[in-house]
């Protein structure tokens, strides 16, 4: 069956802070020149704001270059913050380091402690209202290319598949959509940014990625239990101090807190769970003191970029440009990713804006990489730049060496340290490692993963193809399983990866249980192999999340 197709000036893939920025800008100018640009947002989530989250503190120093009065336009800023706590967890407590000994970057007065899903679903309603057609439940699943190899625009997924990839009775083609400039907006670890990287050699000359995975939860704790703008950050137990991660808790109005645990994937010990360092964590004295006689609302699980400055790819191709998260914009000594997403998606957009107008289409928009050189942002990355080479060498020398780095030389010390590998290539074999035993869940504090799923409101058709694709069926068992114990099982935060055997407890196979998956991107990037492929569901599935 043939696939429509409609024209637009730009197309967007993602409705993030990234994508959504992107567009509203876009339709500023229009507006400040009295031009005309048609302008197409897709989203692969159920609605805008669906699949986002994050921590988060927000710094508001984007969203107020992009609306100056957003106050008055009630966008959901309300939480401002109040207080900074940074601890250093032992197993039976911890302690707080003095606030004068905490770099800039741990400082966060004049920021704002959100619901990101609610800033991204604000952010949509203002571009609605400038004209952008949104278009949620679409996944950009494909990239089109003109004769001469430039990108085209996208087509989203088809409808209606079968598991075997046969047409269903309720089968419906995906749409194209063709643009002069197409924006990736996908988020960390973009199905289609990452295509993008590799076609037109992205990465030559950049470090490689490394990441995090940032697991959630939303509570609902007691009155009394509860400040306003307090923000609290972790560092030590659960993980041992050679394995970067930390913890978070930050108060939201309404008695609401969002806790969570960030792990850094270039961990070595295939037995480490991040869902289940993050379920110690909320039983430290220091956490669990807020969490009990409160209640559990909403979990989700999503990777992050971390790498930083000099991890960045080159970001536009011809016909295509990198925005947000997808090209790895995030400030992780900040544990700030928001603003660098609406910034950039900004800078994106003044770029196409002008080549449009100029009658260009399908070149390089050179002049976004160029103004992001001049920005502010860049000026911040380059500061924290070796905050996560640092990190890695360890908590101890790590938080030393940082803090040196930013008191004593303030971000700018005459060197650069750079990133000793991928992420995928740090496991070791789990003959060389020790297990781990965690403890069972009490279903009060800690949860067990189903139960945390059930609350994400992830849903996928059971009867559709598989978006978890293996490149080789044979890996999991002879590779994954023989060497690292199936690590697949423990990094997933969402029970998706299963090892079973028959009665006889033999003849293991990998289960993969694709309808559990809250599209977290962590097994396309911690795989030791690089088998397992993340690709696009039909638009409108995963999960849902209510003011993450």
């Amino acid at each position: 069956m043939q696939r429509e197709a409609m024209e637009y000036d730009v197309v967007i893939v993602g409705g993030g802070p990234a994508g959504l920025a992107a567009a509203i800008r876009l339709k500023q100018l229009a507006a400040e020149k009295e031009g005309e640009i048609n302008v197409c947002l897709i989203e692969k989530g159920a609605e805008i704001g669906g699949h986002i989250l994050s921590g988060a503190v927000m710094d508001p120093r984007a969203i107020a270059e992009l609306f100056p009065d957003w106050q008055a336009l009630g966008a959901p800023l309300k939480a401002a913050v109040t207080e900074d706590r940074f601890l250093v967890l032992n197993e039976g407590g911890g302690r707080q380091v003095p606030n004068w000994l905490l770099p800039d970057c741990f400082q966060n007065h004049g920021n704002y402690v959100i619901s990101l899903a609610n800033v991204c679903r604000w952010l949509g309603q203002q571009a609605e209202a400038l004209g952008v057609e949104i278009y949620p439940g679409f996944a950009g699943a494909e990239i089109l290319y003109n004769d001469d190899a430039s990108v085209k625009g996208v087509a989203t997924g088809d409808m209606g598949l079968l598991k075997d990839g046969s047409q269903g009775p309720a089968y419906q083609p995906g749409m194209e959509l063709h643009a002069k400039y197409t924006l990736f907006a996908e988020g960390c670890r973009g199905h289609l940014g990452k295509q993008i990287e590799q076609k037109f050699n992205l990465r030559d000359g950049a470090d490689p990625q490394v990441y995090g995975i940032g697991i959630k939860e939303l509570w609902e704790i007691r009155p009394e239990k509860h400040q306003t703008g307090l923000v609290i950050h972790t560092g030590g137990w659960p993980l041992d101090p050679d394995t970067y991660g930390g913890g978070f808790l930050y108060h939201m109005e309404e008695h609401l807190v969002s806790v969570g645990f960030v792990t850094g994937l270039g961990y070595s010990n295939p037995y480490l769970s991040p869902y289940e360092e993050f379920q110690r964590l909320k039983t430290n004295p220091k956490i669990r003191d807020f969490l009990e006689g409160g209640k559990r609302i909403a979990y989700g699980a999503r990777a992050l970029a971390a790498g930083g400055l000099q991890s960045l790819p080159k970001m536009v191709c011809p016909g295509g440009a990198l925005i947000g998260d997808d090209a790895g914009f995030l400030t992780a000594a900040r544990i700030k990713g928001s603003h660098c997403a609406i910034k950039t998606g900004s800078l994106a957009a003044e770029a196409a804006f002008d080549a449009v107008a100029a009658g260009r289409a399908g070149d390089e928009l050179t002049a976004y990489p160029t103004a992001f050189r001049n920005s502010w942002l860049y000026e911040e990355l380059h500061k924290a730049r070796n905050f996560k080479p640092w990190m890695a060498k360890g908590l101890h020398l790590g938080g030393l060496m940082f803090g040196i780095d930013q008191i004593l030389f303030r971000g700018k010390a005459p060197w650069t340290l750079h990133h000793s590998g991928p992420d995928h290539a740090k496991l070791k074999k789990a003959a060389d490692c020790q297990p781990i035993v965690y403890p069972k869940p009490d279903g009060v504090i800690s949860f067990d993963r189903l139960s945390s799923v059930f609350i994400s409101n992830t849903n996928h058709e059971e009867d559709e193809p598989c978006h978890l694709t293996l490149k080789d069926a044979s890996v999991p068992i002879r590779i994954n399983l023989a060497r690292y114990d199936a690590p697949e099982q423990r990094y997933c935060p969402a029970g998706v990866y299963e090892i079973v055997r028959d009665e006889t407890g033999q003849n293991p196979r990998l289960q993969i249980n694709a309808q559990n998956c809250v599209h977290c991107k962590t097994c396309d990037i911690k795989d030791p192999t690089q088998n397992i492929h993340w690709v696009v569901p039909q638009g409108g599935e995963g999960p849902n999340y209510p003011n993450m």
